[in-house]
């Protein structure tokens, strides 16, 4: 698929990175449409000792709510490739260095989209087995990636790592939903006056803090640990949709679906001590069959971003190799 250049309002990311890339991997940046006819930016991680006419597995691999490539999916795509994926990597639309208009939209259907424009992208390499491409999302990808096999049976199986269901719909009353949606509603008027989305970016954009600020707790101390400071920051992912976003989930509940996935399994991996692990478990119960839950033992919600002395990449490889007949 031919590469074609575009302009955001984010930086050149070739140096943040934040994880070295194994002398086993050779990355290369790519673009490619979705359906919407937005271009996505993308890295594609392959073996170093790649045989261009042989017939690989492959995955297409979602940041956390809010991250771009060069976290979380890099991590996970630059082990996964030393085992014999192909991998892609892309930055959600609207955002990062893919395309789209106004900047840092979040859309449930939009960014279901882009895995299945992944596939599409992956599908076109001759090296690629189409029968055998698989999708794995991070945090609130994980949602995402499960929309998108639901109405996508080109993805053959679907892991997800300390997911996030966005939608949220099915933990809310009648009156929580109508102070949201009025909530919301009312921030049209905003929006509208101001000839411009609302959007607050929440970390910082031009380098790391050096220590936790003052002030931060509850939960978005687990967040600014990994976002704010040196081990997770990238200038991309300043952590922020614009408001109104939000109003699109209200009336998109992601994974309405789930059940109508199966035959093809799904992998559930969750931290034992993760705040989120109720989305996962509420998710697995909904699930037919094939289905695993996998608890990693002492692991947050967040070290599933990142840690790979913890995220369970043997039992990854496992289960798609298993779904695909390897």
């Amino acid at each position: 698929m031919k590469a074609t250049a575009i302009t955001t309002d984010e930086v050149v990311t070739d140096n943040y990175y934040i994880f070295d890339l194994s002398e086993d991997v050779e990355r290369t940046a790519v673009f490619y449409p979705n359906r919407f006819g937005i271009t996505l930016a993308g890295d594609l991680y392959t073996p170093a000792d790649i045989d261009e006419y042989g017939s690989y597995p492959a995955l297409v691999i979602g940041a956390p709510y809010g991250g771009v490539k060069e976290q979380g999916p890099g991590v996970y795509a630059n082990e996964l490739a030393q085992r014999g994926f192909i991998v892609l990597t892309f930055d959600p639309s609207y955002n990062g260095e893919s395309g789209g208009e106004p900047r840092h939209i979040s859309s449930p259907e939009v960014f279901s989209e882009d895995f299945s424009a992944g596939v599409d992208f992956l599908g076109r390499l001759p090296y690629v087995d189409r029968e055998r491409i698989g999708a794995l999302g991070i945090c609130g990808s994980g949602g995402f990636a499960l929309s998108a096999a639901a109405m996508d049976s080109r993805i053959k199986a679907v892991a997800t790592a300390s997911m996030y269901d966005i939608s949220m719909n099915n933990s809310l009353t009648g009156e929580e939903r109508a102070r949201l949606l009025d909530m919301f509603s009312q921030m049209r008027w905003t929006d509208v006056d101001n000839g411009a989305p609302a959007v607050e970016r929440m970390y910082p954009a031009e380098a790391p803090y050096p220590e936790m600020p003052e002030g931060v707790e509850g939960l978005n101390l687990e967040w600014y640990t990994f976002y704010a400071l040196a081990r997770g920051w990238h200038p991309n992912a300043g952590g922020a949709f614009t408001a109104t976003s939000q109003l699109a989930f209200m009336n998109y509940p992601l994974l309405s679906h789930i059940s109508e996935i199966s035959p093809r399994p799904i992998l559930f991996i969750v931290g034992e001590n993760a705040h989120s692990v109720a989305y996962s478990e509420t998710a697995y119960e909904n699930a037919s069959e094939p289905k695993e839950l996998y608890v990693v033992p002492d692991a947050i919600h967040i070290d599933l971003y990142d840690r790979t002395d913890l995220i369970p990449f043997d039992k990854i490889e496992d289960f798609f190799k298993s779904a695909f007949g390897m």
